[in-house]
């Protein structure tokens, strides 16, 4: 069982994104696009579970399933699209995940953007990032083992504010 944990930023989630983010570039082929760090590790002094959420865009996802067993050589459980249709769904660590990757084909649009509007918002509004490593620590504590009621209590929250999230980004493009 995984136990919930949020704890203060740590300085050192980027470098720990970066070197991931070598090993994966080392087996992807000409089928890589881009990769990202995303989620609650990737934005300055937001407190957040120590876990790299890793956002992988490729440009035919059903040839990363090929690649199942080189994620596995370096730690990866595949999970398939692990309830979201078009994505695939690793994960590090078992119940003491360290790394997750979310990858996604070029075209999916909405799925990419909402994550990167997401980050980029909360890294450029501080209070609404600090307002939701609040409730995220809050919830943590009430939830610590109901990895469900945790992304429950985070849901309206999340939702309002990828909203705003996506409309600042596309009136902040370019």
């Amino acid at each position: 069982m995984q136990k919930i944990k949020v704890v203060p930023y740590k300085k050192e989630w980027p470098e720990l994104f970066k070197e991931e983010k070598e090993k994966i570039k080392s087996f992807m082929t000409d089928n890589l696009v881009e990769i990202y760090h995303i989620g609650s590790t990737s934005v300055p002094n937001l407190a957040a579970k120590p876990v790299i959420d890793i956002l992988l865009i490729v440009e035919n996802i059903s040839e990363l399933d090929n690649l199942n067993s080189k994620f596995e050589a370096i730690g990866y459980e595949a999970l398939g699209e692990f309830g979201m249709p078009g994505r695939r769904y690793f994960r590090k660590g078992g119940d003491d995940r360290t790394h997750q990757i979310h990858a996604f084909q070029y075209d999916s649009i909405f799925d990419i953007e909402r994550h990167l509007a997401f980050r980029d918002y909360l890294i450029h509004h501080e209070r609404v990032a600090k307002k939701y490593g609040e409730l995220k620590a809050e919830l943590a504590l009430k939830y610590p083992e109901c990895i469900d009621s945790y992304g429950d209590g985070k849901d309206t929250f999340v939702k309002e504010t990828e909203k705003k999230a996506l409309i600042w980004y596309w009136k902040n493009r370019g």
